[in-house]
């Protein structure tokens, strides 16, 4: 099998919309990431930020719009077909095999990616910076929450992907296990040359790591930019406080 995630690709969105019957998720959704490059996106709960990773990853169709891989069109391919393409999903949740070992979980990822040949190389120092090496041969089932989430982000790392797509991996986290995800996200730019597109609600966070971001409120996209100019914004506020609130997000 070939491994989807060996080179960099540019993740792209051009009028993607996502409706089911008469409601409407997101609408006209337009942006790109280069490899390397990190796009946050933010909104409230409900402004269809799971939503639109489910269609990129391919676990929904779009209802209208493009996805395009590099220059390849990848509009509506199945989510098999995209983690094979190199586009990985972490989720909100913890995602792991709970009677399986560390290892054993590590190595079910790549062989769903079709990533298993040597993409154990090059990810030790990774597994040791998420506090994973020393814990190999334990089922998953016993480890911490926390723990159990940097092995979920550690199973879409280890497939060498081209986009990965993160889903508020710092749910649930205490802040020294935060920093854990900034590690691994900075792995994956600069190890993997990886495009990153990250939702979360930890805005501290998203200040530290974000380049950019992107706002969605009510399945639009409200504002685009430098996360301190963005979350300035009135509107942006609003969106999150209420009207009438002074303090951003």
């Amino acid at each position: 099998m070939s491994t989807g995630g060996t080179g960099a690709a540019r993740l792209q969105l051009e009028g993607v919309s996502k409706r089911f019957g008469g409601l409407q998720v997101f609408k006209d959704i337009t942006f790109e990431i280069p490899p390397g490059d990190l796009l946050g996106v933010i909104g409230p709960n409900g402004a269809g930020k799971t939503t639109l990773i489910n269609v990129i990853s391919g676990n929904l169709p779009p209802t209208q719009g493009r996805i395009l891989l590099g220059k390849q069109n990848v509009t509506g391919k199945p989510v098999y077909a995209m983690s094979r393409m190199g586009v990985v999903r972490s989720f909100q949740q913890t995602n792991v095999f709970r009677n399986a070992s560390v290892r054993e979980n590590l190595a079910r990822a790549l062989r769903f990616s079709g990533a298993e040949g040597g993409s154990w190389r090059g990810i030790a120092e990774l597994l040791e910076a998420l506090g994973l090496a020393a814990r190999l041969e334990e089922p998953a089932e016993k480890l911490p929450y926390g723990l159990q989430k940097m092995l979920g982000l550690m199973m879409a790392y280890a497939t060498s992907p081209k986009v990965l797509l993160l889903d508020e991996p710092a749910a649930g986290l205490e802040r020294r296990e935060r920093a854990r995800v900034d590690a691994l996200i900075d792995h994956a730019r600069n190890a993997l040359g990886c495009a990153v597109l990250l939702v979360e609600h930890d805005m501290e966070l998203i200040r530290r790591i974000c380049p950019r971001i992107m706002v969605l409120e009510a399945g639009s996209v409200i504002a685009a930019g430098a996360p301190d100019e963005v979350l300035s914004r009135p509107d942006v506020i609003e969106a999150y406080l209420g009207p009438g609130d002074s303090e951003g997000p």
